[in-house]
Formats: structure tokens, sequence, C-alpha cells
């Protein structure tokens, strides 16, 4: 026998392997137009999903936010309605009215000055100097 005999009813390899691949791929094809309808439809429902979670979480957040702002508004109210007390009291204690040197005080006192760049000078009518800087120019 010679290796290179062959069978009548043989068939060369190639045609089985072309064969194979055919099958193979007509099976992916009709699996993938058999699937991928389904897969659309079940990715546009986990986005759908995604986005309306989303929307959820923004609505908590600004739920929450608001919330913070209010509570803060009130804090502030309440803040400031002591201030007003606190002056009241301090009127009361001036005499009752507000002076002239009483409402330079409170100037003074609502300003931060900065160390390096303001310096409070009292001149003769017990005044500040606002426009200093604009002398020089």
């Amino acid at each position: 026998m010679s290796i290179f005999y062959k069978k009548e009813n043989q068939e060369p390899k190639s045609v089985n392997i072309i064969f194979t691949i055919g099958t193979l791929l007509l099976v992916i094809i009709v699996l993938w137009m058999a699937l991928h309808p389904r897969y659309l439809v079940w990715q546009r429902e986990l986005k759908g999903r995604a986005e309306l979670a989303e929307a959820q979480w923004s609505k908590q957040v600004q739920i929450e936010k608001a919330n913070a702002n209010l509570e803060s508004e009130k804090l502030n109210a309440l803040a400031e309605i002591e201030r007003a007390k606190g002056a009241a009291e301090a009127i009361k204690i001036e005499g009752g009215t507000l002076t002239e040197e009483y409402i330079q005080y409170l100037w003074v006192r609502q300003n931060t000055f900065n160390d390096k760049t303001t310096i409070y000078i009292p001149t003769e009518g017990n005044l500040p100097i606002l426009e200093a800087n604009r002398l020089g120019q």
C-alpha cells in the first residue's frame, strides 16, 4: 500500500472543513437573528432603569440641598434676631438713642481689618478716613 492511496468514497479534508465552518456560520447567523432583538430590548430596559435611578438620585440630592439651605436660613434668621436683641440692649444702655460715637464704634467693630492693608486712624472729628488710598493718586 502506498501512502498516497486514496479510497474512492473519501472526500478531501478541505471540503469537510469548509462544510463545518459554513454550518457553524449558518448556526451563528440564525442564533444572532433570533436573539438580537431580545438583546436590544433587554439593553434598553437596563438603560431605562439606570436613567430612572439617576433621576431619583438627582431628585434626592436636590431635596437634601434644599433642606440644608432651609435649615441654614432658619439658623441665620435666629442669629439675626439675637444680634438685633443685643443691639437693642446696647442702645438702651447708651441712653435709648443712637449717637454718632456709637455708630462709629459699630462701623469699626463690623469691619474686619487686614493688618497688612488697612490702617484705622481716628481724626479730629473722630471720623475714619475712608479714601486715604486715593489721596496719593
